[in-house]
Formats: structure tokens, sequence, C-alpha cells
């Protein structure tokens, strides 16, 4: 007869939670999950089960149920683009960017590689300037020279991108330019469109007629807390991808194009607080072609991948948190709207609005006066619909980190549809019952949300997972790096 285990004497939980599943009749289940999720941070626990039928005889060909599972339910990843939060699923958002980026680039995944052949370049949108910062210039030859405030700043320097300045550095400007960079860049496009029409000297609709512009791009901070954008933009026949443009839509015209683009869109932005301003891109823009030969300096795969290194970052790369400062319980608004119709204060946040104290943030003091001011500027009534209460932690900033247009590529939803049927092939082959067609069957499945997370327990199996998985990839990197003949 067996005895249950007395833990008490175990001081860890964590500890405790993991000499119980080690017990269970099935651990390797357990382990198995965990894996599959690849040490996914905080995984969703699903509760429910899965039917597949035969759609002419009812029979029942395969069934799944949480209830056969050691712990009672099913662990699916979270996938959370962002590094910062979950290192495993932003690596396989990573994975699936660089495939959509690199099909616009070389072909594959239905797009034809005669897209390589097209006009294409990689172009980089800057932020104006609202201030001198510190900063670490360079001559010709890449040397360093002296930054305005006189001295030689290391790459590491906290100082990077602070204003020299703080009390005479426009902080409003800096917030509403960031608020504004999506809505910006869709303006740009616009022009886009326009500059390169009236170039070849042909009207609007003889140019849409005749080619079509293609677009995919990335969002990054810079280290002065302002976003710029990365973009492969190409030149497509009427119909996308699969056809050439005309042979004189060439790469000078794309570029003459670009930057007429770059200088002529603007935002007006009108407030009694602020004053008006016009928003426009900085001054820094780089456009360069993308070279078609493997060994060159910027080819299909290096941009890719650095596309794809980006898609996975957010704000915290400039220094600030990666977590919304508005209290959950009155959305940042510092008050409750009674039954009376009156406004109570906010017990939660004292009225504050902030889920947690912005001066207690442990962020450099130019990141925290930029989230005060995105804090301050979201209670004026024109800017009400920014909602920079809930981009504060986002300085400002919120449109999506990576978009296309609708004729790049693949789309990203197709990546993981071609994933998922893999898998589900995969996990079904070994378990086919015999005659049992794809088309003929009918899947009735229930699911209900549980929880998130790991057990005490499971979160120690989870770490194990992870540090596998990145001493694999070190060990690869490191082979790669010598030149291992059997990579």
């Amino acid at each position: 007869m067996n005895r249950p285990l007395d833990l008490r004497h175990v001081a860890s939980l964590a500890v405790r939670d993991l000499v119980e599943l080690a017990h269970l009749p099935d651990f390797d289940r357990v382990q198995d999950q965990i894996r599959q999720v690849r040490g996914c941070t905080r995984p969703v626990n699903l509760v429910g089960s899965t039917e597949t039928r035969d759609a002419a005889t009812n029979a029942v060909l395969r069934s799944y149920t949480t209830a056969d599972e050691p712990t009672g339910r099913l662990l699916t990843a979270c996938g959370n683009r962002r590094a910062s939060r979950c290192p495993a699923c932003s690596r396989l958002y990573a994975a699936d960017t660089y495939h959509l980026i690199k099909a616009g680039l070389s072909g594959g995944k239905t797009v034809p590689d005669t897209v390589r052949t097209h006009p294409r370049v990689f172009a980089t949108l800057t932020a104006p300037s609202f201030g001198p910062v510190h900063n670490r210039p360079t001559t010709a030859t890449a040397k360093t020279r002296p930054c305005r405030c006189g001295g030689h700043h290391l790459a590491d320097d906290p100082a990077l991108g602070t204003p020299l300045d703080p009390t005479t550095y426009d902080y409003a400007g800096a917030v509403l330019w960031n608020a504004h960079a999506g809505a910006l860049w869709a303006r740009f496009t616009t022009y886009l469109r326009r500059e390169l029409a009236a170039h070849l000297d042909m009207t609007q609709k003889e140019l849409n007629a005749s080619l079509r512009v293609s677009f995919a791009k990335v969002a990054e901070y810079q280290k002065r807390g302002l976003v710029h954008f990365h973009a492969v933009i190409r030149l497509d026949g009427p119909d996308g991808h699969s056809e050439p443009p005309p042979a004189w839509a060439t790469t000078d015209a794309l570029t003459h194009a670009i930057t007429a683009a770059a200088e002529r869109a603007t935002l007006t932005v009108d407030s009694d607080a602020t004053g008006e301003r016009e928003l426009r891109w900085g001054r820094q823009i780089d456009i360069r072609e993308i070279e078609h030969l493997a060994a060159g300096e910027l080819t299909d795969q290096k941009v890719a991948a650095y596309v794809a290194k980006y898609a996975t970052k957010s704000a915290e790369t400039s220094g600030t948190v990666d977590r919304t400062l508005r209290c959950p319980r009155c959305t940042g608004r510092g008050h409750i709207t009674g039954p009376d119709g009156f406004h109570h204060a906010c017990a939660d946040c004292d009225g504050t609005g902030q889920a947690e104290p912005i001066a207690d943030l442990p962020v450099r003091r130019h990141v925290r006066q930029m989230i005060r001011t995105a804090w301050a500027l979201g209670h004026l009534p024109e800017f009400a619909h920014l909602n920079l209460w809930k981009w504060a932690h986002m300085l400002g900033f919120r449109g999506h980190f990576s978009t296309k247009s609708r004729a790049y590529s693949t789309t990203l939803g197709a990546l993981r549809d071609i994933r998922r049927a893999w898998r589900t092939a995969q996990t079904h082959s070994e378990h086919e019952a015999p005659g049992a067609g794809g088309e003929t069957t009918l899947a009735l499945s229930h699911w209900r949300y549980l929880a998130s997370g790991y057990s005490p327990g499971e979160e120690l199996l989870a770490a194990q997972v992870r540090h596998d998985i990145a001493e694999t990839r070190a060990e690869a990197e490191r082979r790669k790096t010598e030149g291992d003949p059997w990579l």
C-alpha cells in the first residue's frame, strides 16, 4: 500500500511541488508538456477535450481529454513576441518574421523566386531632434570624436541619448512624435506613391495600373527614447510579388521617391497647452539597395535577420519598463464613477491613476521625464484619443512594432497554420486509424481557459528546459564561429 508523501520537512515550496510531480504515475508526460512549449515563461493552461470523428459513420477516430493528463490540464505557449516577457515564444516570433521578410526578398512560402530581381531597398527613417543629447560622433575613418559636452563616451555609457540640458529639452514634442509615428508612416507611404508617379511623369491612376509599392517595416527605439523605422521597400507589378514591375521602375526612381516623400510627409498637432507643432521625419535618412549576391554587404539574409531581431524588442531597450503603468481598477483616471454619478478617488492608487508611482520606477531621469510627460499629456482633452495613459511606459509610442503591406509576401498567420498542421500530422501519424482521410473527418473540441503560468515545481523544470535550449544555441554559435565542417 502506497503511503501519501509527507513533505512537511521540505521548506521550499518549489522543491516540495517538484517531488510531488516526480511521484505522479506519468511524470515523463509532465516534462514532455514543458518541453513542447520550450519552457515558455507563462504558458496558458487549458482544460477540455477534442474528438476526431468519421463524417460518414460518426465513428471516433481519435480523442484527447485533459482528464488523462497527470496534472489535469494542457499547457500551450503564450505566444508573446517580446523577448523581455518570454524568450522562448519571442524566438519563434523572430523566426516567423525572418521567413516572412526573406520570402519577400528571395521567394518561397508561395512567393516566386523572381521577386529577388525586383527593385528593393532597405530604408531607415529617424525622428527629428528635440534638443542636443550626449552621443558618440565618429569621423569618416570610424574614429570617435568628442561629444558636445566635451567628453568621450563609452559605448555602454548610460548618459548616451540623454539631453545635454534637460531644462530646455522638448519632452512634449518627443512624446507627441512617438504617439504620431505610426500615422506619420502612413502619410509617408501615401506621399511615396505620389512622388514616384511625379518622378516618372505619370498620374497616380496610371502608376497604380502599372506597379505596386510593397513594404515591410519594424520599429526600433533609439537610446534617446524615440522610435525609428527600418523598412524593406520593393516595387512590384500591379498584381504584387507574382510579377515584375515595368523596366522603367528602377531602384534609382524608388530611392528618389523615398527621399522626397520623407521630406514632404508632415502632421500638424495643435493644442492650447503645447502650441501648434509640425511633426516630420528627421534629417538622417538612410537608403541602401539590397544586393542579389550572397557575399554582398546588404543581402537578403542579413536584412531579414536584422528586421527579425528588432521585431521582438520593445521600449525596454531604451531603458523604460515593459509593463503598463495604469491602475487596473480605474484604468488610469484616478477615480471611480459611483452609482450616484460622482467621481470617487480610486482606493487602489490613491487617486493617482498609476499602478506604481512613476517616481519609484527604476529608470533614468530622462526616461522618467518622458513617462511623466506622456502621463500629463494624456490628461488633456485634445489628446484623449491618443490613450497616452496606456502607452506612457512606451514613451508615447502606440503603434505596431512590425507591419507589412498586403502583397509583400506571406503572413504570420499562414506560417503558423503551416507549423500547426505539421505538428498535428506528426502527432497523429502514429495513431492514425486505417482509412481515415482528412476530407471525411469532423473535429469536435471543447476548451476552457484555466490559468496562466506554472506550478512552483514546474517552474523549476521549465528553467532547466530554458537553460538546455540556451546551452544548445551557445554551442551551435561556438561551432559556427570556429568553422565546424559538420554544421
